[in-house]
């Protein structure tokens, strides 16, 4: 697995097993409710010049008209997750409900990017209690949360996420917003000039030696 660096090099992990190095700062960007044309690809073009990963949870009735966008996802080295199909809320289905979101989602990507396993996010972050056992992937929350869907302001986007983030968080924001794509690329510049690296979230968990299970919540990298 190759992790993305400042400056855009990569580096493999020797004999392909992640270390997480005490110098180094490793954090997770997530992103919520793509794809979408116009956001997404300005975000992909940002990323790819700056060297930085990112994981990608998506909504699957956007993947059809999306495809495009999907695949260069994975062929640029993000992660992509599954955020259910309609962007239920998990929290209050029942447990059928939950197969049906979580299951057309994984068959749509599974058919067009010929893997398994797509990791979870449940909108909102929740999970009706009871049911994760029903879940045979990890689920992925957040540890930092500027709320951008709301202020839809890049400024304080930025500046919310750059006051709490640390090494190791998972960082929760939507690029279906033309003001959360900007303020992602401005919270690549700072963190990578104060020395981050950006990973995806399974690489994160992998760098702090974290084996992911089926049905947990990993709020951050750290173990």
């Amino acid at each position: 697995m190759l992790l993305s660096a400042a400056g855009g090099e990569k580096i493999q992990p020797a004999d392909g097993t992640a270390e997480l190095l005490e110098e180094e700062k490793y954090i997770a960007l997530t992103f919520d409710d793509g794809p979408r044309r116009g956001t997404t690809d300005r975000l992909l073009d940002g990323l790819k010049e700056r060297g930085a990963s990112a994981t990608f949870f998506l909504v699957g009735e956007e993947i059809e008209a999306n495809q495009d966008l999907v695949k260069r996802m994975r062929a640029e080295g993000h992660q992509v997750g599954n955020h259910t199909w309609s962007h239920v809320r998990l929290a209050d289905a029942a447990p059928e409900k939950i197969a049906e979101e979580i299951g057309k989602t994984e068959a749509a990507l599974e058919t067009l990017l010929g893997e398994s396993g797509y990791w979870l996010r449940p909108p909102y972050g929740f999970i009706t209690e009871g049911t994760e056992e029903q879940i045979d992937v990890p689920m992925v929350k957040w540890s930092v949360d500027p709320r951008d869907w709301e202020s839809r302001d890049t400024e304080k986007v930025v500046k919310a996420v750059l006051q709490y983030a640390k090494p190791n968080s998972i960082i929760l924001l939507h690029d279906i917003y033309p003001t959360s794509v900007d303020a992602a690329l401005q919270i690549v510049d700072t963190l990578q000039r104060e020395g981050y690296w950006f990973v995806t979230v399974e690489e994160l968990l992998a760098l702090n030696g974290i084996v992911p299970q089926a049905g947990a919540m990993y709020r951050s990298g750290n173990p």
